[in-house]
């Protein structure tokens, strides 16, 4: 089952990521070109607050992300148990055995992410066994019991990720370097993503919106300055949405007013290529900026979106 992405505010900054059900949510909302903008170092729209830049050549990322306790699923609910992209809300207290950020936990353990309410949001940390035989970051892996349980067969250095909640399997995936948030690093093309109040600190990789170049049937979506790889639906051209993965990849959910003859809450349409001539499917519809002139991440100033002109 797919997780669902709620959009809030602007479109560069609107996703709150969630990965504890495939429900609706009915607070959910498209999103608006208006305003548009993620000016580099600090960006803040609706309830995600992302910080840093992209990485260039030569250099590490330095980015980080955080998400709120505002979003609306309830983890408590028995038919919402899924977990198979990311879960970073506060569902209580926060239980901290040991430090994400310097691995304080006995030789032979490592420190992990982990649900100690029941629930399937990562809002604690333990001290977890490593595997005998751990798989490395890149290589495919497998959880015990569910995908916040905190026990996995990944390196000291890395956790599951994207698990599949009916095998269990997932992709080791680098824990940020640092031994903060405020001095997170990746590698390059590689962004430090920080959520569950802190216990989940990943280096997720960056992808392009106009090559759509994730794995599978993944989608490239927009978090912040950052655009991430996440599950995507089948939605088309023109189709209702909610939800910025209900498109197919290489489209986006938009509010109604900027797609033609949209009368849902909103509707897919295309990312496009500003510096080429207008591909846009509707025929009033041009290939609006993904930012403001002048704040565009380096090497991401092409990057639009099909919207009718408001």
């Amino acid at each position: 089952m797919k997780a669902n992405w709620t959009l809030r505010g602007v479109f560069s900054a609107a996703l709150v990521l969630s990965a504890c059900s495939g429900k609706d949510d009915p607070n959910a909302t498209a999103t608006s070109p208006t305003g548009a903008s993620t000016s580099k170092g600090t960006d803040t729209a609706g309830d995600t607050t992302t910080t840093g830049t992209s990485g260039t050549s030569g250099t590490s990322s330095a980015g980080t992300i955080t998400t709120d306790s505002t979003d609306p699923t309830d983890p408590t609910d028995p038919t919402d148990t899924e977990c198979n992209f990311l879960c970073g809300y506060d569902q209580g207290t926060i239980d901290i055995e040991c430090d994400i950020w310097s691995q304080d936990c006995p030789e032979g353990e490592k420190c992990m992410p982990w649900a100690n309410d029941g629930g399937s949001s990562w809002n604690a940390t333990k001290c977890s066994p490593i595997d005998r035989a751990p798989q490395e970051p890149g290589e495919a892996c497998t959880v015990e019991g569910n995908a916040v349980s905190g026990i996995d067969n990944c390196a000291k250095d890395s956790m599951c990720w994207n698990v599949d909640p009916e095998t269990n399997g997932g992709i080791c995936i680098p824990f940020c370097e640092g031994s903060s948030p405020d001095n997170a690093t990746c590698d390059v093309g590689y962004y430090c993503s920080i959520n569950g109040d802190g216990t989940v600190i990943l280096c997720l990789p960056e992808c392009d919106p106009l090559l759509q170049n994730c794995p599978g049937d993944d989608a490239c979506l927009p978090s912040g300055e950052y655009f991430i790889c996440a599950s995507g639906d089948a939605g088309l051209y023109g189709d209702p949405c909610e939800y910025a993965n209900a498109c197919k990849p290489g489209l986006y959910c938009l509010n109604p007013e900027y797609v033609e003859d949209c009368k849902a809450a909103g509707c897919c349409t295309p990312f496009c290529d500003t510096s080429k001539a207008n591909m846009c499917p509707g025929g009033t519809q041009e290939c609006i900026p993904w930012w403001e002139e002048g704040t565009a991440p380096p090497g991401k100033e092409n990057i639009g979106i099909c919207g009718i002109p408001q």
